[in-house]
């Protein structure tokens, strides 16, 4: 209230007597500051909300070996905040989306069954990592981003396994698991 009452005798000072205020003109530039000061927090917290979203959404983009989808280029710093806020929401409602087409691979029923016959997700025994018992030369052809990232394939999640081995199936199908292949009906 006491500020209001200085910005207001300031401006009545101004406007009556013809006299610039100085009390005035400091609560305004004070305001301004304020101003700037809480966008560029606002615009701070929401870009690293975006930043995070986008992160998950590549991850899950990656897992599936599917391109991962593009920022549009424009800065935080250039648009409104309503804007902001519409691409942290969009940015959400894509990495649920990418979450939720990750959950099912196409073939998961099919993997889970070889899987049953092969060893556990995170086994570790080479020269065969992981619940699918994917060799070296695999891992680094199918997944090499998680191998660079995270190791063999017994240091990744089931998912990130299955995913690996749709990629294969897509062009060798079944055939790299033989006889569980075999067990499970697949060839």
């Amino acid at each position: 209230m006491r500020r209001f009452t200085l910005a207001l005798a300031g401006l009545l000072a101004c406007c009556c007597c013809g006299i610039a205020s100085g009390a005035g003109q400091a609560t305004a530039a004070g305001t301004a500051a304020k101003q700037s000061k809480q966008r560029a927090a606002a615009l701070a917290w929401l870009g690293g909300e975006i930043a995070g979203y986008q992160k998950a959404t590549w991850r899950w983009e990656r897992t599936m070996g599917r391109p991962l989808v593009q920022t549009e280029g424009r800065l935080l710093a250039e648009m409104s905040i309503a804007d902001v806020q519409r691409a942290l929401r969009l940015w959400q409602q894509r990495a649920a989306a990418a979450r939720r087409l990750a959950e099912k691979p196409p073939h998961l029923t099919q993997f889970l069954c070889i899987h049953h016959y092969e060893g556990s997700w995170r086994d570790g025994g080479g020269p065969y990592y992981g619940g699918l018992q994917m060799n070296l030369g695999f891992q680094r052809t199918y997944a090499p981003w998680l191998y660079r990232t995270k190791g063999t394939a017994d240091h990744w999640t089931p998912l990130e396994q299955i995913w690996t081995a749709e990629r294969a199936a897509r062009s060798r199908g079944f055939w790299p698991w033989p006889n569980t292949a075999r067990f499970c009906g697949l060839i």
